[in-house]
Formats: structure tokens, C-alpha cells, sequence
């Protein structure tokens, strides 16, 4: 499925491009002590943010894909979201018996406006319609409240503590898991 592109009421999810403009933005948000404090890894220069956008588009080019590493854009920004600089990250790792964890990072500027919901709910809707998943995860920091509260308001539930999470990084508190299956999937509106 190449390339995504993922519209809602205010923002764009789309592939990467291997450019300045976005590999500028994908350290701005990872480079970001900020932006990582909750994410399972430090903050990244940017040589690395070159690196992953590569690799990023090779998974994207893959056979079987199992891995979406996807750009968030404001469709404000450009007439055409494609142009626009990303100000958040969306992920989908797909697992086995058609199950995913999602992930998010919004950016410091970009935080604080919904932003969140509605990346999420790009994202459930790519999972349980193109894609055919029928059960999400996401990881969230125990610290990381505002995170909790965007997924239960999307229906995900509390499933307890992540078991043998990764040393070092950004996580230094532990984390939940929390999950929504398609049947508990009531649309974008929540």
C-alpha cells in the first residue's frame, strides 16, 4: 500500500519524502528532549533523522510492509499536503495475527490542539479498514497522561503494564499497554 495518504478534518498523513524540509522536521521533533520524553529512545540528531527517513521509505517500498512511518501535516499548510512540513509522526508496526501497534509524536508547537485524536483516528481507520487489522496497541509512559486520556476517549482500554520494556531511551518511569478492537472501533468521532 504505497504510498499512504490519510486525510481528516484538519490534518495529512503521508509518506516521507527524503528531503530538507523533512528530514529538518523529523529532527525538530525527535531532537527534541522535550518530544522524547515519553518515547522508548533518546533524542536523535540529525544524521539519524536522514538515516531513518531512508529506511522509512525502503519498508515503505517492501514486499509485505509491516512497518508505517508516517509524516503528519497540517493541510492548511499547502495546497496540497504532500508539500507540507510535517509537525507530527504517525507509526503503525504491524504484528502478528493481524494486530499493530500504533504510535504518535506531536511536536512541541503543535501540541495542545486535538492533534493527537485525530492522528489516532487516522490511524484506526487505516488499521481496521485498508489494512484489515482487527486489534491496535499502543504503548504510553506511565507519566504520560495526556496520551492515556486521548486513547480512552477513542474507546482504547488500560491492558496493565508493558512487560520487558527496552533499557534506556527515553523511558525512565514504565509504561501501559492499551488496546481497541475493531468491534470496539466506533469511527473517527469516537
Amino acid at each position: 500500500m504505497v504510498p499512504v495518504r490519510l486525510t481528516g478534518s484538519r490534518l495529512a498523513i503521508r509518506e516521507y519524502h527524503h528531503t530538507p524540509g523533512d528530514v529538518d522536521a523529523l529532527h525538530a521533533l525527535f531532537g527534541d528532549p522535550e518530544v522524547t520524553r515519553y518515547l522508548p529512545f533518546d533524542t536523535w540528531d540529525r544524521e539519524t533523522c536522514a538515516d531513518q527517513i531512508e529506511l522509512y521509505l525502503e519498508e515503505a517500498l517492501a514486499r509485505e510492509r509491516r512497518t508505517y512511518q508516517l509524516a503528519v501535516t497540517r493541510r492548511e499548510d499547502a495546497e496540497d499536503p504532500a508539500d507540507a512540513t510535517p509537525i507530527a509522526h504517525a507509526s503503525l508496526t504491524l504484528g502478528t495475527g493481524r494486530c499493530a501497534e500504533l504510535g504518535y509524536a506531536v511536536g512541541r508547537g503543535a501540541r495542545g490542539r486535538g492533534h493527537a485524536g485525530e492522528i489516532v483516528g487516522l490511524l484506526c481507520g487505516l488499521a481496521f479498514g485498508a489494512l484489515g487489522l482487527r486489534r491496535l496497541t499502543a504503548r504510553v509512559d506511565v507519566d504520560n497522561r495526556a496520551s492515556a486520556a486521548v486513547l480512552t476517549r477513542l474507546g482504547f482500554r488500560a491492558q496493565g503494564p508493558v512487560r520487558h520494556d527496552p533499557p534506556g531511551g527515553g523511558v525512565r518511569s514504565g509504561a501501559h499497554r492499551y488496546a481497541l478492537t475493531t468491534g470496539e472501533w466506533a469511527g473517527p468521532a469516537g
